[in-house]
């Protein structure tokens, strides 16, 4: 099922190709974006409401939901699917609160302070997938940190259902996050409105949330056409997993096919030390296919997936770094001195009872990560993600006189007259 490469056999093209994945060589997904966000960019609304036709079948007539709204659907879920998204809710807060810390100020010398502050990003835009699986999981995940860092507008943008409505799951996420509008929009057409705004959409000054090439695609052309940036290129998603003897195969396809069902277009790759392991999993992945609802999905993800094998565990770290997964799950009994030899990941599950679905839903970490190749420079969605940071000084008579010469020198070397004036007219 997965085809098995040997790690130390591959030629360095050979093993380059393993490691590109959502390539648009022939730029189709390119071009194909670049019409809907002209068109979004041209007519607005309408726009929005052709696509929702032609993508998803459903005829709107306005592009959002409100307070009462959202309210009759949230009402609709069990107390037991409440108690486990409030569950989810608490932990992801628990873990992000303390990422708001106050930064110390430093006098770099006498007289001379400076020191550092965040400032929320007024306008967040938050993109929630719903094709083919609803994902309340991830509003939480953009949401919570957004509201610990005290952004004044959230705009939910999130495919609507074939009953023209959200999610009831998704509406008791908002309720949490205390978000009283839900925009009925998705795919790259709605990364578009919120890059550039329409009659209903507002436009925001950073977009959060992963997605498909499509959605991906969108975010990275807007950065450059709308001066508006991004948390990260987001999706499709992506899992490696490490394991040796240690392992159970069973596990290990369980954690391959959970990342297979996300869409034909993620990948699972399994980096073995044990010949057998992979055996074993083969046979595990075939067995648990046939019982998964989106078999179908997943299978077609498992076409572009794959096994390495690996002489040694140091290989297989190695193989990772060059990789740089989204999620890297480390199923082996001695997994702790691995830990401080990874480089290159989103984020990280040590040891044979911690899945990559629990960092999914509800452990507290962020799900929303760097796919692609991209956890090589960058990170997951926090806190840090939603506010920027301004720096201050102040400078003392005191401060003056131990740093203008300095200056003086400094900006006379570099031809820069005024500069320097601005500190001697002070000294005079």
């Amino acid at each position: 099922m997965l085809k098995t490469h040997a790690y130390r056999s591959l030629a360095k093209d050979d093993l380059q190709r393993l490691i590109i994945r959502n390539a648009d060589p022939s730029q189709e997904i390119q071009n194909a974006v670049r019409s809907i966000i002209e068109e979004v960019k041209t007519d607005g609304d309408q726009a929005l409401k052709r696509f929702t036709k032609q993508f998803d079948g459903i005829h709107l007539d306005k592009l959002y939901l409100e307070k009462e709204d959202i309210a009759t659907l949230a009402g609709k879920i069990g107390r037991e699917q409440q108690r486990a998204l409030e569950i989810a809710f608490a932990n992801i807060y628990r873990f992000h609160e303390t990422q708001l810390r106050k930064e110390r100020t430093v006098e770099t010398m006498p007289g001379v302070k400076c020191w550092r502050e965040p400032r929320p990003i007024e306008k967040v835009g938050l993109y929630v997938p719903g094709g083919s699986a609803v994902l309340p999981s991830t509003l939480l995940m953009l949401g919570v940190p957004a509201r610990i860092a005290g952004c004044k507008e959230i705009v939910v943008c999130s495919p609507p259902q074939a009953n023209g409505q959200i999610n009831a799951y998704i509406a008791f996420c908002l309720q949490l996050l205390k978000i009283d509008r839900v925009y009925l929009a998705g795919g790259a057409q709605a990364v578009a409105a919120m890059a550039f705004g329409t009659t209903s959409i507002p436009r925001v000054d950073k977009i959060f949330g992963p997605g498909n090439q499509y959605v991906t695609m969108a975010k990275s052309l807007v950065q450059s056409s709308a001066q508006v940036s991004i948390d990260m290129p987001a999706g499709p998603s992506e899992v490696l997993v490490i394991a040796d003897a240690t392992a159970n195969p069973a596990y290990v396809a369980a954690d391959l096919l959970a990342q297979a069902e996300h869409g034909a277009d993620s990948q699972a790759v399994l980096v073995s030390t044990d010949e057998r392991l992979i055996s074993a999993v083969q046979h595990e992945l075939a067995a648990q296919l046939k019982l998964l609802p989106r078999a179908e999905v997943a299978a077609k993800a498992l076409t572009n997936s794959y096994a390495i094998r690996c002489d040694t565990l140091d290989d297989a770290v190695d193989f990772s770094n060059l990789y740089a997964p989204e999620h890297l799950i480390i199923e082996i009994d001695d997994w702790e001195p691995l830990l401080r030899k990874i480089q290159n990941a989103g984020s990280v599950f040590a040891g044979h009872l911690t899945p990559e679905s629990a960092g999914d839903y509800a452990s507290g970490t962020n799900h929303t990560l760097p796919t692609s190749g991209h956890a090589r420079s960058y990170s997951g969605v926090s806190v840090d993600s939603f506010v920027k940071k301004i720096t201050f000084q102040h400078i003392s008579g005191e401060g003056l006189q131990h740093l203008g010469k300095t200056v003086e020198i400094l900006a006379e070397l570099e031809g820069l007259q005024a500069h320097k004036n601005a500190i001697s007219v002070r000294m005079q």
